[in-house]
């Protein structure tokens, strides 16, 4: 299978967003996705673009993205977070995975930053299984904490 792995462009969003509603199915929260195809080309391609994104394409189709952002440790500095790696479906176990893997550690790399991180649900061993022997640590002894929109209203609101 011949594959080309490249930074995304703004007429990409519509595939990609294709792609995170498929993530979404497969992490059982298929309504989830809020985010559209325009919010996606203006926040990762205006003058300052909040994302960076890479696109494996086959035959023309792009059936496979990972998708990063700098964040900023008190401990390290500059790292990256890897927000989502998604394959389409039909083509996982074909080494896009891996391909896109790669690109985001060898981006990561170039812009000499101290760390990557990213989150992986506790029930997809296999891929806690890959990101394991790729050398990566899984920090068992931390939580993952968030506050949605509903819940950032009501604790202002509170104060």
């Amino acid at each position: 299978m011949s594959y080309i792995i490249r930074d995304a462009v703004a007429e990409d969003m519509p595939q990609v967003l294709e792609l995170i509603f498929e993530l979404a199915v497969f992490e059982k929260e298929p309504d989830a996705v809020e985010v559209t195809v325009e919010e996606l080309v203006r926040e990762g391609f205006g003058e300052h673009p909040l994302f960076h994104c890479f696109v494996a394409e086959v035959d023309d189709k792009i059936v496979g993205i990972a998708l990063v952002y700098y964040r900023f440790s008190t401990w390290k500095g500059r790292s990256i977070h890897l927000e989502d790696l998604i394959v389409k479906e039909s083509m996982r176990g074909t080494g896009l995975g891996s391909a896109l893997y790669a690109a985001v550690m060898k981006y990561a790399k170039s812009q000499s930053v101290r760390r990557v991180e990213w989150v992986v649900l506790d029930w997809n061993q296999n891929a806690i299984d890959f990101y394991e022997k790729s050398g990566a640590m899984l920090l068992k002894d931390w939580y993952l904490v968030q506050m949605n929109k509903d819940g950032v209203h009501r604790f202002v609101a509170s104060l």
